[in-house]
């Protein structure tokens, strides 16, 4: 079938992060590719990606490329889901003969309640989806296709079995031959990456357990399955030659430094290669590994510290004490790694006095950014089911991700600590951060080194004052 893989309309106003569409209109605007919604397209001879929030696309004009193909697969989040269901309800009304479907996290946990959603919804992709997608597309019957949930014509839905997780990730073509068919790299950014930056998995799951994280518990699974180190080094060469214009490569996997020798021997070919990179990493890698990625072109690591009370860390399972993450941080500052730190208020535990301390711990081992997040109780994960268990949502136990502004809500509270005052934290923590007479000297000195950087920075510096504006609402 003539097949389209898209991003729908953004009704709310969305970024795109972590290889969709994130929650909530973020402090920084910011777009990462779609990677979860091109591996599949790379598997199907003939379809196009179409990420219309990322190239600013109206539902009219989304609509009238959508109808020109067969079959629609939407990749959705658990926030977008609503106003995804509205886009395939429009489109079954101008073309009531195609066949429309949905991939994420959202109907991987969900899929009966994702297909009585609307009628609009043909089937949806459990589990990991690439090879569910193809069959699909391959016009195979669907009671064949494992992996898949759907509707009969009389209504009735239907899950087949599940699909086996990937062993062999080499089984998977490159996704950057689609970036670059379908995609315009300019319009991919992120405050911290070079622009423009492009984002590649090595390989999915993630052996850490931390009871918040949504892919691993519903998609990528807990065991780190990895591409060959000659198969990650063959596409980024691919990206060196054909996509100049990239000046710097992100390996978005969970935890890209869980196999060390792995991370090193990826490293030692990028240096052989020439290329600027990053990737996400745990505070806890070592010294000697650190050196070897800093000496072959790591440029950045995006950290999840979470918190700073190491009894937070043992209630969310971090796998990770403050003083690891202080040396982490220490090596890190001595090799000239920079770091965008995470972090995450109203986890179990939290209370006026841990989020304090949070704070001071951020400003202490100082990464070049931050961002601090609310915790956020998706369904799948842990964290939802101990929110429902122990009564930390509202009355209704209705999971609002999102205000009426577009920005994050905060859905978690506890008797000693309010949503209010935890969603008040974010500020704080963001304004005492960041505005220090140190911070922002720092800021300031990389503005001065290029009228580039001045011009981004002060981009960013309204658009974050904007965010803080949009959350008073």
């Amino acid at each position: 079938m003539k097949t389209l893989f898209l991003q729908a309309p953004s009704y709310e106003g969305f970024d795109g992060g972590a290889g969709s569409r994130f929650q909530t209109k973020r402090e920084i605007k910011s777009f990462w590719y779609p990677t979860w919604l091109v591996q599949p397209a790379a598997l199907v001879e003939g379809s196009r990606v179409v990420d219309a929030p990322a190239d600013d696309l109206s539902l009219e004009a989304t609509l009238d490329i959508a109808q020109e193909y067969e079959l629609v697969i939407i990749h959705t989040s658990s926030p977008s889901f609503q106003t995804d269901i509205q886009f395939a309800e429009h489109l079954k009304q101008h073309k009531p003969t195609i066949l429309v479907g949905m991939i994420g996290a959202k109907v991987a946990v969900d899929p009966h309640g994702s297909l009585t959603a609307s009628d609009a919804l043909d089937f949806v992709c459990r589990e990991e989806f690439d090879f569910t997608c193809r069959e699909i597309a391959q016009g195979l019957p669907f009671e064949s296709i494992l992996g898949l949930s759907y509707r009969l014509p009389d209504g009735a839905i239907v899950h087949n079995d599940a699909r086996p997780i990937l062993e062999d990730m080499d089984q998977l073509p490159f996704v950057s031959p689609i970036y670059k068919r379908d995609l315009t790299p300019e319009h991919y950014f992120s405050g911290y990456l070079k622009h423009p930056y492009l984002s590649l998995y090595t390989g999915r799951g993630c052996k850490s357990r931390c009871t918040f994280c949504l892919w691993p518990h519903t998609v990528g699974g807990h065991r780190y399955r990895t591409r060959s180190v000659e198969n990650v080094l063959e596409e980024v060469k691919w990206i060196r030659d054909n996509m100049p214009e990239i000046k710097e490569i992100m390996f978005d996997d969970d935890t890209f430094t869980d196999l060390r020798p792995r991370a090193e021997e990826i490293a030692r070919g990028l240096g052989k290669l020439g290329v600027t990179w990053s990737c996400n990493a745990k505070a806890n890698v070592p010294y000697s590994t650190l050196k070897v990625m800093k000496e072959n072109g790591l440029r950045l690591l995006l950290v999840g510290y979470e918190s700073g009370d190491d009894q937070i860390l043992v209630n969310v399972k971090k796998g990770l004490r403050t003083d690891m993450a202080r040396q982490f941080s220490e090596d890190c500052r001595k090799l000239g790694i920079k770091i965008h730190g995470t972090f995450i208020l109203g986890l179990p535990g939290e209370t006026h006095e841990t989020i304090q301390k949070t704070i001071a711990y951020a400003k202490e081992i100082n990464p070049h950014t931050i961002q601090v997040s609310l915790a956020a109780p998706y369904p799948g994960t842990v964290l939802h089911k101990q929110a429902v268990e122990n009564g930390w949502l509202n009355d209704t136990k209705v999971i609002t991700l999102v205000n009426s502004a577009g920005t994050q809500a905060s859905t978690i509270g506890y008797p000693h600590l309010s949503r209010e005052e935890i969603y008040l934290g974010v500020e704080e923590f963001y304004k005492r951060f960041y505005f220090r007479p140190s911070k922002i000297w720092e800021i300031v000195r990389e503005m001065l080194m290029s009228w580039e950087m001045m011009r981004r920075r002060l981009q960013e510096g309204a658009e974050f004052f904007r965010y803080l504006r949009a959350r008073k609402v």
